[in-house]
């Protein structure tokens, strides 16, 4: 039985305070993950409008977001221009590559993508794809191996873009079961491995749920026989929920899972998986549409 771990980096300060912390407690439990990490200017600080949302302001009411991600990234890139994450930290990037860990893009700019990249079209997601892969190819001496769209926001656009591209995958996208995407008529070779299971902050705090049965809750969501794949945060899991992690990886090994990288979910032969549909999706606890599988 195994689990996939994907680990998104989204901040400055995630990979600052919460990528190195991560790798120690894998590594201190025997297992592997796959980081998808932003590395161009951190201007996260700019959701703040969003605030002005009910149901983001819920949200972030119901996570404790300010006191979860800190309010150095909550102002980030709202008064002055955000620090370029991957000039900063090209050696943490190196060291978790070093240790044997998949290593892929998330973003280069992680707000504008999560704003944009509808209105923006082909032209700036293909810009802003490049950016990324270029900047991460420079430190790992190759193109990164994989890739995972930011919050989720994946179309059509999306896919034809990163085909272009030298992803071995990519992670784009909530569902149940390993697939390759069509474009209308178009079938795509790279295999799109899905979240699987809902993320923390999607469901802390709702039908009574808190970090004290955070982790028995999630244990209870893995069945035999099914496809797995949890996402987590270098900003939450890695940072203020780290001990509970520590905890979960642990518990999963003490019920017989093995937690393993994205890429040792796939087939050897990705070209005779099934096909399906990139589709717009409501997750509940998440604000607005993410990508699924159809």
């Amino acid at each position: 039985m195994m689990l996939g771990l994907k680990i998104d980096v989204d901040t400055y300060r995630g990979t600052r305070e919460g990528v190195l912390p991560l790798m120690r407690a894998l590594d201190e439990a025997g297992v592997r993950g796959s980081f998808f990490f932003s590395v161009g200017p951190d201007n996260m600080g700019r959701h703040l409008w969003r605030l002005i949302k009910p149901q983001f302001f819920v949200k972030v009411l119901r996570s404790g977001g300010a006191s979860l991600y800190g309010w150095d990234i909550l102002l980030r890139g709202t008064l002055w221009p955000g620090p370029q994450i991957g000039k900063a930290f090209a050696g943490i990037i190196k060291q978790v590559a070093a240790a044997r860990h998949e290593v892929g893009l998330h973003a280069w700019d992680h707000h504008a993508w999560q704003m944009r990249m509808e209105r923006g079209g082909a032209d700036f997601q293909t810009a802003q794809l490049k950016l990324g892969g270029e900047a991460l190819a420079q430190m790992l001496g190759r193109w990164p191996d994989c890739s995972a769209a930011p919050g989720w926001k994946c179309n059509d656009v999306t896919l034809l873009a990163k085909a272009k591209l030298p992803f071995r995958y990519n992670s784009d996208v909530r569902g149940t079961s390993l697939f390759r995407p069509f474009v209308g008529e178009l079938p795509l070779a790279q295999p799109q491995i899905p979240t699987t299971l809902p993320t923390y902050d999607e469901v802390i705090g709702r039908h009574g749920l808190t970090n004290a049965g955070y982790n028995a809750w999630l244990l209870d969501q893995l069945k035999p026989d099914a496809l797995h794949v949890l996402t987590i945060h270098a900003e939450v899991e890695g940072i203020a929920c780290h001990e509970m992690f520590r905890d979960f990886l642990r518990l999963v090994w003490q019920r017989g899972w093995q937690v393993v990288p994205l890429g040792e979910l796939l087939p050897v032969q990705p070209e005779l998986l099934p096909l399906a549909r990139v589709v717009p999706f409501t997750q509940p606890g998440r604000e607005g549409w993410i990508a699924a599988q159809q």
